[in-house]
């Protein structure tokens, strides 16, 4: 979305709520939803256009405008594949096909406050998509049935893939600080920064921000919350099936700038310069050719101060907040794995656990390729999701609280039936179900509800529990209490600590 500013015409009234805002960069106007009560600004700019020299660059600050600025549209999302429907994911799920750009550094505003005086509790979303796709404009994460309910909704973007996170020599040598990569987490710091400076005007409390985030928003959220450049930004987290802290999908610095190195051959260069001068299609078109892998998560030494993470966790260097973590049960099987024969399962299990191979079979038994196959994917489920939300809730340094989410949403006609797929959970959570096409019946309204107050209490006070819901204890290594929602919502006691704590000790 070019920056274009528009002179506001007229100030449009809804219930004596003007939508007219004055940011730290000029003033902003939005629309109403007159039926929920809600003010929405959509588009808003919180870092000047990363295109040109600002390419592969930490987020500049935006502009001053003069005129008004009509925040009443979605920004153009971030590049990437062209986005479509794929496995479980319906059009619900995906970024709008168009447009999409490098201007991309927008987010959108849902408040329920009528003036800047109210200090609400602000609820930050950031988007999932393999750090290789996204953007806040898909239909799931519309912020206006929870901004409805007394908090502050938004949502932002951030860059991914290639032009998001490449790291290469000459990028950490002009950086000033050693490092490259990981510009879309800077994004979305600057975009959290724009939180603290801003959101007061939009009736939002910049000293209650809860930042929020499923798959590769939950990685985003465990880097925001280990890196010292958004300290004091956000006061709670929640992860939603992923984390860093799984020690996948992350390489060191040398290991990313090989790769960008590599990068640069297949695009046919000799330079960053003449890298930059590339049009960004071209570029995307680049990182879809054989062998040059996917872009992501770099320990830079600098947004991410320190390679072993366990460590910086366990000695309590991160940004120790309140936590809600977890998982959903088919969150092992959207990777996908090759068949395996009992045999060679056996002596997979022998070759990475030695002595400690007996115990690991006796968790994850694998005696016929049925149980090969189901133990193959809760290792995976553990791996991606459940081991991170396990480690992350004991190095909280706060309060913490487990869930697993089965929940299976009702069959669509001439649909597969996926189960209780990997982002499943989202709508639920974030009370969307209306924008999901399914034929709901009560007891998905019921989910919808008690998942959705969960993450609205926690947002409030850091304490998801409230009336009429059931109890949620709270994490604890002894005890290992996690809510499940499957058929009943209910505190089961205990669930996979045997199979997690032997995941975390090899």
């Amino acid at each position: 979305m070019i920056l274009g500013i528009a002179l506001l015409i007229g100030c449009c009234v809804a219930r004596g709520q003007a939508t007219l805002v004055k940011t730290d960069k000029g003033w902003v106007s939005g629309t109403t939803d007159s039926e929920r009560g809600l003010r929405v600004f959509k588009g808003i700019p919180f870092a000047a256009p990363p295109v040109g020299e600002l390419r592969w660059r930490a987020p500049q600050p935006v502009r001053a405008w003069t005129d008004t600025l009509q925040a009443t549209e979605f920004s153009a999302s971030p590049i990437q594949n062209e986005p479509r429907p794929f496995y479980a994911w319906s059009e619900e799920f995906i970024a709008q096909p168009e447009p999409l750009s490098e201007d991309c550094l927008y987010l959108n505003v849902w408040t329920p406050a009528e003036s800047g005086n109210e200090k609400l509790p602000v609820f930050v979303w950031i988007y999932g998509g393999g750090l290789n796709s996204g953007s806040a404009n898909c239909a799931i994460y519309d912020g206006a049935e929870m901004a409805s309910k007394g908090i502050v909704f938004v949502s932002l973007n951030y860059r991914v893939g290639v032009l998001g996170f490449l790291a290469h020599p000459e990028l950490s040598e002009e950086s000033g600080h050693g490092a490259s990569g990981n510009y879309g987490f800077m994004d979305q710091t600057a975009a959290l920064d724009w939180v603290r400076r801003n959101i007061a005007a939009f009736g939002g409390d910049p000293d209650n921000v809860t930042i929020a985030g499923q798959s590769a928003g939950a990685f985003s959220v465990n880097a925001q919350i280990e890196s010292p450049l958004a300290k004091g930004l956000f006061h709670k987290a929640i992860l939603q099936s992923g984390g860093l802290l799984s020690g996948q999908l992350s390489q060191d610095l040398e290991q990313a700038e090989a790769a960008g190195v590599r990068f640069i051959e297949k695009a046919g260069v000799r330079s960053l310069e003449a890298l930059r001068e590339l049009p960004a299609d071209s570029i995307q078109a680049v990182s879809n050719l054989p062998g040059v892998g996917r872009f992501g998560v770099t320990l830079d030494g600098h947004f991410l101060p320190d390679t072993d993470m366990r460590a910086y966790f366990r000695e309590g260097r991160h940004n120790q907040v309140p936590v809600i973590a977890g998982w959903v049960t088919g969150d092992g099987n959207f990777m996908g794995s090759n068949a395996m024969t009992p045999e060679a399962y056996r002596r997979e299990a022998d070759s990475l656990y030695g002595e400690r191979a007996g115990a690991f079979l006796e968790l994850f038994p694998g005696s016929t390729g049925e149980e090969v196959q189901e133990s193959r994917s809760l290792i995976t489920l553990l791996g991606f999701a459940g081991l991170p939300a396990h480690r992350m809730a004991l190095a909280s340094g706060g309060t913490s609280y487990l869930y697993q989410f089965g929940h299976v949403p009702p069959d669509k006609p001439d649909f597969p039936n996926y189960g209780a797929f990997h982002t499943s959970e989202v709508p639920f959570a974030l009370h969307t179900l209306h924008t999901w096409d399914r034929p709901w019946q009560p007891y998905d309204r019921k989910v919808e509800d008690t998942l959705s107050s969960y993450w609205l209490n926690f947002a409030k006070t850091g304490n998801p529990n409230g009336p009429g819901l059931p109890a949620w204890k709270h994490y604890q290594y002894g005890s290992g209490d996690i809510l499940v929602i499957d058929e009943t919502i209910r505190t089961e006691p205990g669930l996979l600590q045997e199979e997690l704590r032997f995941l975390d000790r090899n």
